[in-house]
């Protein structure tokens, strides 16, 4: 990870486009049902501020690691949204 900046931005990004996914879905299909999508929408918020508050944290004694684990962690954690997503 090159900078904390840039770690913000793709936690930001990547979540944001998972929401976006979200509301085109229940756009587009009628079958989807508002409620589960919302669900996913609510559950990607709180991973966004979880995640934004362990990189704001400032009692890291080595910031590489935890900036590399916030990373991991999102990756996982939007795979595992994104599976919800594909289920609606």
């Amino acid at each position: 990870m090159s900078s904390v900046k840039n770690l913000k931005k793709d936690i930001n990004y990547t979540l944001g486009d998972i929401i976006s996914i979200c509301q085109i879905a229940t756009e587009l299909n009628p079958e989807v049902k508002k409620a589960e999508a919302d669900a996913i929408v609510d559950e990607v918020i709180v991973t966004f501020d979880d995640l934004i508050s362990k990189v704001n944290a400032k009692n890291v004694e080595n910031k590489k690691a935890h900036y590399k684990s916030v990373s991991a962690e999102l990756e996982s954690r939007a795979n595992a949204l994104i599976e919800k997503v594909n289920s609606l």
